[in-house]
């Protein structure tokens, strides 16, 4: 009954949200993008309608989990469409016509009209010591639209030479179960629009449309960097499917919930880093062997699961045998068309039959467990074809004929998930402690609670629980797709957030959240991490609804502090354990998370004579025990307000300059010189010139003047 309601809502809802030609007006660049940022997952999303993840410094979007750094997932997207039997608008006549949805032909084939990402509500502004942090991200959303259901939607719209048209709609929800994936809705309508102008140029059935790519993922960026630069472009990463027997269960996608047994037959795709043949140890889930510590870090599985594909023009209800082409494929090994008038028909022949499931130059499997094949006989994926780009995710819909005016609908799911990082640490350092000790044979505990005497086994198959992981997103984001969306909602974050660095605490101030009126209102909770924002946070405080303000007395000095804070609900509106586990939600941990420090800053010394340094000695061994997350930090203590700071070599020779100009008694030292780099071991001078007089606040009495000096020895052990 569910579904049969749900096939109605979409043939209602086809008119406006899918079918209705929108009005464009103008070519917007093929280079513009938008980001989106509220959830675990982040990403950009370009104008053209498809990805590639280049910047001309590294492959960057995908980015899980986005609470640290270098977790960027994405290299490239290549997106085709095609038909059969078509005559261009020069009248030329194609046996087989295809289009790249590339940024090489915009404005020779591929014609983007538009880019706008609209939000739910407006970006909080964050302050930190008067910086507004959120300053950089205001440009992400063009428009608020308080009634769409989604957190954030990006819209993309193409003109092709087809005449088909293009709308892509990226929805992204920051609700903690169902924030590690887009749901991404694609429209294509005849409107025989052929260019950048919005005139009807083409009048004639398009025949045999199809529409599909061939996507790679670096899975990820820093465990590339630890196990070889070349996983960053996916060369050595494995793909697999899943859904075969999706045909049998459809009817059973209505009655998924969070309890359910995890559906294995979801119409999903995805991959996950391999063996790289040159390394000598088993590096799967790229264990941190180059600084010993072990973390896992490449844990992720990043894929794709489709939600719906009309059945025709005019029949929306889901047609459960779509996509049509579901494997794996040679990454960099496929049909290239270039500019329209200079491709042949056999270049066309080749895209169509691509698209159509035949492997160009046999190097593909359109309905293969790549993995499960494989595996078991070639460690590294990369060899299965010896494909320098290693292998894609391939996926193709269709055919459909489309009349003029028609249009039909794919909508899909892209995620990533995996072990979480304090797993990844756990897991890790074992192996590694192993790893450096090779009579150590455990025992090692596996996910199921039975042992193991062999540490890769161990370590392999906490990694691949994430296959499981991944599975668990699809659902949700199929669940969320069949509701319509309607999962329950977190309140929303406060729209302002204030921390203030204190001279015996820092302050954090906030205005209420408007959800506060809302039944079911929690309260806030407020998160802090030390040394870096690129690590744990722990909560510190619990508040009820009315509260906006929040001292925090424990913070240490000279210590740097990261904080966030989130709305919460008590649960009373997520009881159904249906789209997700019921029980309390928090607004998104990424609205309002600080990215530069707030520490105690205490008064300016009183005398020259009580100026420390703190380590002194350093010691690189002791690091962590001395401001962890940070550790390269040296602090001057109790010097004067306005001071030059120079820092020489023993022989006198000058390595860095700090102005220290905001009235405390604090200064950092990352142990660099001016150009940045880590100084050696050594003894070094740090010679303080005041550079305003100091009087003493309560007696009036002159401390030190302008021009008075002090200077102090610190020794450095690497």
């Amino acid at each position: 009954m569910f579904r049969v309601h749900k096939c109605l809502i979409t043939l209602a809802a086809a008119a406006s949200l899918f079918s209705v030609t929108p009005p464009l007006s103008a070519q917007v660049s093929e280079t513009q993008t938008r980001y989106i940022r509220v959830g675990s997952l982040q990403s950009k999303f370009t104008a053209i309608g498809a990805e590639r993840a280049w910047n001309n410094v590294y492959y960057e979007g995908l980015t899980w989990p986005s609470d640290y750094l270098y977790q960027d997932n994405a290299v490239i997207e290549r997106t085709y469409i095609g038909c059969k039997d078509f005559t261009d608008s020069k009248n030329q006549h194609w046996d087989n016509y295809c289009n790249g949805i590339n940024t090489a032909y915009a404005g020779v084939t591929i014609y983007p009209m538009e880019i706008k990402e609209t939000a739910k509500f407006a970006n909080p502004t964050i302050y930190v010591d008067g910086v507004d942090v959120s300053a950089p991200y205001s440009g992400d959303i063009d428009s608020v639209d308080a009634n769409q259901i989604a957190d954030r939607i990006v819209t993309n719209i193409v003109n092709t030479s087809m005449g088909i048209t293009m709308t892509r709609r990226v929805l992204a929800f920051s609700q903690q179960y169902h924030d590690n994936y887009f749901i991404i809705e694609y429209t294509f309508k005849n409107t025989g629009y052929v260019d950048a102008n919005t005139t009807k140029v083409l009048n004639a059935t398009v025949k045999g449309f199809r529409f599909g790519f061939l996507n790679r993922y670096s899975v990820c960026r820093e465990g590339a960097d630890k196990m070889g630069y070349d996983q960053e472009y996916g060369k050595h990463s494995w793909v697999t499917r899943r859904g075969e027997d999706y045909p049998q269960h459809a009817n059973d996608v209505s009655g998924l919930t969070e309890s359910s047994p995890l559906p294995q037959w979801l119409r999903a795709g995805f991959e996950w880093t391999g063996q790289r043949a040159e390394n000598t140890y088993d590096n799967i889930g790229s264990p941190d062997v180059i600084t010993g510590t072990g973390r896992l870090s490449s844990p992720q599985f990043a894929g794709i699961v489709t939600l719906h594909a009309d059945k025709t023009t005019t029949d929306k209800t889901d047609d459960i045998n779509q996509p049509a082409v579901l494997g794996w494929h040679a990454g960099d090994t496929y049909p290239s068309l270039g500019d329209m008038s200079l491709s042949t028909a056999p270049q066309q022949a080749d895209m169509y039959n691509f698209l159509s499931g035949v492997p160009y130059k046999g190097l593909g499997n359109p309905s293969e467990r790549m993995d499960e094949v494989y595996m078991s006989k070639i460690s590294d994926p990369w060899k299965v074809h010896n494909d320098g780009g290693g292998t894609g995710l391939w996926i193709s819909y269709g055919p459909w004929d489309i009349n003029p005016g028609d249009s039909v609908v794919v909508v899909l799911a892209v995620g990533v998930d995996g072990l979480d990082r304090q797993t990844c640490w756990q897991i890790g350092r074992r192996w590694m402690q192993a790893y450096k000790n090779s009579s150590d044979n455990g025992p090692f505990t596996l996910p199921d609670g039975s042992t193991t005497t062999n540490k890769d086994v161990y370590k392999d198959t906490w990694v691949y629980t994430g296959k499981d992981s991944i599975m668990k997103t699809f659902s949700r984001a199929v669940r969320n797709y069949e509701l319509g969306y309607k999962i329950p909602e977190p309140p929303q974050p406060p729209p302002l957030f204030d921390v203030k660095s204190g001279g015996d605490r820092i302050t954090l101030t906030w205005d209420r959240s408007a959800s506060e009126s809302q039944s079911g209102f929690g309260g806030y909770k407020i998160y802090r991490a030390v040394g870096t924002p690129d690590t744990t946070f722990d909560e510190i405080a619990s508040l009820p609804p009315g509260t906006t303000q929040f001292a925090d007395v424990t913070a240490q000095r000279g210590f740097s502090y990261y904080y966030y804070i989130c709305a919460f609900s008590n649960g009373s509106d997520n009881t159904t354990g249906g789209p997700n586990p019921s029980g309390p939600l928090m607004s998104s941990r990424f609205y309002t998370k600080t990215n530069i420090a707030a520490y105690l800053r205490r008064q300016a010394g009183e005398f020259l004579s009580s100026i420390r340094i703190v380590p002194n000695p350093y010691n690189i061994r002791s690091a962590q025990m001395q401001y962890p997350g940070e550790p390269d930090k040296i602090m001057f203590l109790n010097i004067p307000g306005h001071c030059t700071i120079r820092i020489y070599t023993e022989n006198g020779n000058l390595i860095n300059t700090i102005y220290h100009e905001d009235g405390s008694g604090d200064e950092r030292w990352n142990s660099n010189t001016s150009s940045g780099q880590v100084v050696v071991s050594g003894v070094y001078i740090v010679h303080f010139t005041v550079t305003q007089d100091f009087t003493d606040p309560l007696t009036g009495e002159l401390k030190y003047r302008k021009g008075d000096t002090a200077y102090q020895k610190c020794i450095i052990i690497r």
